[in-house]
């Protein structure tokens, strides 16, 4: 295992930057997810990491060995793809075994290392099985055989569940989660999707446009997020982000004034973002005056998508509200839950 430093890096494809003064450290043993939109540069910074890609300024540290020039072989690190890469004409257990052969390891110790991670894996039976003959959820459990049986320092995820259907990536999510609870390995995960980046981190860096945005564990993300971006991005259904403006005693948005605490510091008249959950809005007699537009019910909580002039709230509630699309309803938020974000540069005010 090993600490992993990234430091001001960069990354230009001739004369557009596409990742812009990178600098946090990922502690020994801790699980971090690379998070954001597609083409936020979090792959390629992945990428770097793993040496498939160049930086073009900074410095990339494994341990206390700096790997700027160092080839992606001997980085002591283990890669999972999206797409598996298997070989098709090798079992589960040659594939398995093919980097340790490559290394010319003891065949007493390749067995070990696999029967091992099969063990830990559950993929003991189908050793002797080809990819052809597995399921998608058995592929990707191969493909992470594979790296572990590497014994890495570190571990690189690129959208490894991608392929797979909504019920077996919640499953698979919890299965790397126990894995590395039970290896303690270092461990850098990308994904587009918050919901793996929640339930899966020990901390999270959220990107975009090749920038850093927020770095911190989920829920201190999801409570107070730093800004308008992450405040929209994390969460799901994300947060509703409302225009408002500073009066005595509160915000007042769509024509209703929302009671905030201490928001007259900001200067009365001041155009804001107001912020709010789904989850911290409940049916009241006063409050944000909306329209239902869709009904939503999920059995566990209702989602009702609701309009305000030109812009959609979502509200989600666990109680079953008889609503249906065209009533008129009041939403109050919970004074305490509001966000409140500068209108021109996003950033958080409360």
């Amino acid at each position: 295992m090993a600490e992993v430093q990234i430091r001001d890096v960069r990354k230009a494809y001739d004369s557009v930057e596409v990742i812009h003064g990178m600098d946090f450290t990922i502690p020994d043993g801790e699980f971090v997810v690379l998070v954001g939109p597609s083409g936020c540069g979090k792959s390629t910074l992945l990428r770097m990491i793993a040496g498939l890609e160049g930086i073009t300024s900074g410095q990339i540290a494994i341990g206390d060995r700096v790997v700027n020039g160092v080839p992606p072989s001997e980085r002591d690190i283990a890669m999972v793809f999206q797409n598996y890469a298997l070989y098709p004409h090798k079992t589960v257990r040659s594939n398995m075994a093919f980097a340790l052969r490559m290394r010319k390891m003891d065949k007493a110790e390749i067995d070990r290392r696999v029967n091992q991670a099969a063990e830990i894996l559950g993929l003991t039976p189908y050793l002797d099985r080809y990819p052809r003959a597995l399921s998608g959820g058995q592929r990707q459990r191969v493909a992470m055989g594979r790296a572990i049986v590497r014994d890495p320092e570190v571990f690189l995820f690129d959208e490894p569940l991608s392929n797979l259907d909504a019920k077996l990536r919640v499953q698979m999510r919890a299965e790397i989660r126990e894995l590395h609870q039970r290896l303690k390995t270092t461990t850098v995960y990308v994904t587009h999707d918050q919901i793996e980046a929640m339930t899966m981190a020990d901390r999270i860096v959220v990107m975009e446009n090749g920038y850093i945005r927020q770095i911190g564990a989920p829920l201190e993300l999801y409570d107070r997020p730093a800004n308008r971006f992450v405040a929209s991005f994390i969460g799901s259904p994300s947060m509703n982000l409302i225009e408002g403006t500073v009066r005595t005693g509160g915000i007042e948005a769509g024509g209703t004034l929302v009671s905030v605490p201490n928001v007259s510091e900001l200067g009365n008249g001041r155009s804001v973002v107001f912020g709010i959950r789904p989850e911290d809005l409940i049916l009241s007699d006063a409050g944000l005056k909306v329209t239902v537009s869709v009904v939503e019910p999920t059995g566990s909580e209702t989602h009702v998508v609701c309009r305000m002039g030109k812009v959609d709230i979502v509200a989600v509630f666990r109680e079953r509200h008889p609503l249906s699309p065209g009533q008129e309803i009041h939403l109050a938020p919970a004074t305490d839950r509001v966000h409140l974000f500068d209108s021109e540069s996003g950033e958080r005010l409360n």
